[in-house]
């Protein structure tokens, strides 16, 4: 696959969901451009793997323990990886949680709530100490993790549908907002990636549900999702990244408040 090459160089970019798989592809794709790069995540031993990995790009590398739901927590970590970079020029709002599997009238409240505290209430806290950080520094861009969960409401995901959905909302918001001040927002919205552990887990739990819509064989799942997509594939994480990456990119200079759709193409 032919990726397009940015310069990213003398610039720093943040990623929560840091130790994760697209953010460590994300990561990877900025490093190999140049940027310096700051890993937030709570899961440290997994982040601090995640920063080994780009040893090979010479870029600067720090990982800072984030807990997205904790508003201070958040601040905190965003002024520590200004001072030790100087400046946060991009900043990836990835972090996130898919939720459990189950039909609306049978959706555990507490789980609902967890997603809602990650995926919502997380991604505003971040949205919020990013735009101050860039605001202070003259401008920047934002890229918010959404989901094509968030365009058509997937069976058996309410609270994770209902979480990208908001996140489509508050780009949208923030981008009106923000304008004004340099910094551009915009959202990235994956369809079906893969293949991964949370590919793995989405076909193995749509089909445990047992709903009308999917079979009760994980393999045959994976066969009724591919077929779903136009170009009857998955995506790739590299996909994803060159995704971020372009709408970071200088040549996406005039766009904002839009979100892109990766929903499998070749």
């Amino acid at each position: 696959m032919t990726q397009a090459t940015y310069d990213f160089g003398n610039r720093t970019i943040a990623i929560t969901g840091g130790a994760g798989d697209i953010g460590r592809a994300t990561a990877h794709r900025f490093a190999a451009n140049g940027a310096g790069i700051v890993l937030l995540d709570v899961n440290e031993t997994k982040m601090i793997s995640a920063a080994q990995e780009l040893a090979e790009f010479n870029v600067p590398v720090a990982t800072i323990p984030c807990d997205v739901t904790n508003m201070d927590a958040v601040t905190q970590a965003f002024a520590q990886a200004a001072e030790q970079f100087g400046s946060i020029d991009y900043v990836f709002n990835n972090a996130g949680y898919q939720g459990v599997f189950a039909r609306t009238d049978q959706y555990p409240e507490a789980d609902f709530q967890a997603v809602v505290e990650i995926n919502i209430i997380g991604v505003f806290h971040v949205l919020k100490a990013a735009a101050q950080q860039l605001r202070h520094q003259g401008g920047g861009a934002i890229v918010n993790m959404a989901s094509y969960a968030g365009v058509v409401g997937p069976p058996n995901m309410l609270a994770y549908a209902a979480s990208k959905f908001a996140v489509i909302g508050m780009t949208q918001t923030a981008a009106k907002d923000l304008a004004p001040d340099g910094i551009r927002v915009n959202a990235l919205s994956p369809s079906l990636i893969g293949p991964g552990i949370m590919w793995t887990r989405q076909t193995e739990l749509q089909a445990a549900v047992g709903s009308q819509y999917f079979d009760a064989n994980p393999k045959v799942v994976e066969q009724q999702m591919i077929q779903s997509v136009p170009m009857r594939r998955l995506g790739s994480l590299a996909e994803v990244a060159n995704g971020v990456a372009f709408l970071m990119s200088d040549e996406a200079s005039y766009i904002t408040g839009f979100n892109l759709e990766v929903t499998g193409g070749q």
